[in-house]
């Protein structure tokens, strides 16, 4: 069973002033859209670690056991802020300048989040030349769907318990013993310690695993795991990049929990990976207008598409438009 749309509901699509017939801009259109802007890009990096670093300083200020609660929720978000400004330079389209683009990317962004830049960057760019083909490199993550809603709960409860994120630190952990040691698992183990001195520094260590490396484990995984799910479940490889992403219309709790910085524009981003996050929308917008993407296509929330992948819902016949718009 495919997740994926029939194939009379993809139309044929011819080229239009500003798109290509595979939906890649051109022209003025093309140079517009895949403008980087420096200066606000400074701000939300800088923002996105405000986000991570109140709710810790708010819970160690209040010792409310729910503000803890929330805070250790928040500072999980904290990391997918972290992850997806970090995939944007993976993309190269954070900063103009390679050294700032790279250096932010690795020391502000993917070591904090026990990510390896260069090791991302060609993971990932190695998802995009071969999306859910023979050399896709996160498989795992989208296939099977949909699948039983025993199947479903029990891949969240290893994310929340730990167990995910346990698998993710286990090979950093080995890689640090290993000789000649790895730059790129030094550069992350620098920057957790200097994480775990500022919180020595200002008399709470214990911190760094209660509100750092736990929040990494659980809640972090949880939110990577059902955004991924979003982003490709149930499709297979196909050069018709309406066949191998989802989009889903997004409420305003889906965009901060799950899809922060306009990653829910998922189909956009994989038509042309040079637009960067800020203009998404409204390229998936000149998709939508210029006949490309039909809103058919469109998942109405987020939930109702986690229903259909894990049993919860079932596919109709015509698996575009009814399941999808009701």
């Amino acid at each position: 069973m495919s997740m994926a749309p029939l194939p009379d509901a993809v139309p044929e699509f011819r080229a239009t002033a500003r798109l290509r017939p595979s939906g890649r801009p051109k022209g003025a259109f093309a140079a517009d859209v895949r403008r980087v802007s420096n200066l606000r890009n400074t701000w939300t990096v800088l923002f996105a670690w405000v986000q991570v670093v109140v709710p810790i300083v708010v819970a160690v200020n209040m010792r409310n056991p729910l503000v803890w609660v929330v805070a250790f929720l928040l500072v999980g978000r904290g990391f997918a802020l972290l992850a997806i400004l970090g995939h944007e330079a993976a993309h190269k389209l954070l900063f103009t300048s390679r050294f700032w683009n790279d250096n932010v990317g690795k020391w502000l962004l993917e070591a904090p989040a026990f990510v390896p830049l260069e090791v991302y960057r060609y993971v990932h760019l190695t998802h995009h030349r071969d999306e859910l083909g023979a050399t896709e490199p996160d498989l795992g993550l989208y296939a099977g769907y949909p699948v039983s809603g025993q199947s479903f709960r029990r891949k969240l409860r290893r994310d929340a318990t730990g167990e995910s994120g346990w698998k993710n630190l286990k090979p950093l952990l080995q890689a640090l013993g290993q000789r000649p040691p790895r730059r790129q698992i030094w550069e992350i183990a620098l920057v957790q310690m200097a994480i775990f001195g500022v919180f020595w520094a200002v008399g709470w260590p214990q911190l760094y695993l209660l509100m750092w490396l736990l929040p990494w484990m659980t809640v972090w995984r949880v939110l990577n795991r059902l955004r991924a799910i979003a982003e490709h479940g149930g499709l297979a490889a196909s050069d018709d990049r309406r066949l191998t992403s989802h989009h889903m219309r997004q409420s305003v709790w889906a965009r901060f929990w799950i899809v922060p910085y306009n990653t829910g524009w998922h189909v956009a981003h994989h038509v042309d990976t040079a637009v960067p996050f800020r203009n998404l929308p409204r390229f998936h917008q000149a998709l939508v207008d210029d006949g490309w993407y039909p809103d058919t296509l469109t998942w109405t929330s987020y939930t109702a598409f986690w229903r259909t992948a894990s049993g919860a819902r079932s596919l109709p016949p015509n698996r575009v438009g009814a399941s999808r718009t009701t």
